[in-house]
C-alpha cells in the first residue's frame, strides 16, 4: 500500500494564481499576506485560525488584492508592499 502525504492545504499546489492581499483588522491595524485560496484565508483570520497578528483583531476586512502566477512573485509583491508606511498604503488600495 502506498502512503501520501498529508498536506494541510491540499490546494497550496494547484494551478490557481496567488493572491497578495490587505485587510483592515477590527482595530485598524493593516496585515499583507499571500494565499492561493483568498475565500478560505480571510475565513481563517475571521474564525481566529489565520495567525497570531490577526487572532485578537478579528474581524477582519478584506481592503486590496493583487493577483500573480506564482508564488515567488506574490511573495515579492508582499515584501514590498509590508516596506510601505502606513501613509502609503491608502495611496495603494484606491490606486487599483
Amino acid at each position: 500500500m502506498k502512503r501520501t502525504k498529508k498536506v494541510p492545504y491540499p490546494n497550496l499546489h494547484s494551478p490557481m494564481p496567488w493572491s497578495v492581499y490587505i485587510i483592515e483588522c477590527s482595530d485598524s491595524k493593516l496585515y499583507t499576506g499571500i494565499t492561493n485560496n483568498l475565500e478560505r484565508r480571510i475565513k481563517d483570520h475571521n474564525s481566529d485560525n489565520g495567525g497570531r497578528f490577526t487572532k485578537y483583531r478579528s474581524p477582519v476586512r478584506l481592503l486590496h488584492t493583487e493577483e500573480y502566477p506564482s508564488k515567488n512573485e506574490a511573495l515579492q509583491r508582499e515584501f514590498r508592499i509590508k516596506k510601505l508606511t502606513r501613509d502609503e498604503k491608502p495611496v495603494l488600495i484606491k490606486k487599483v
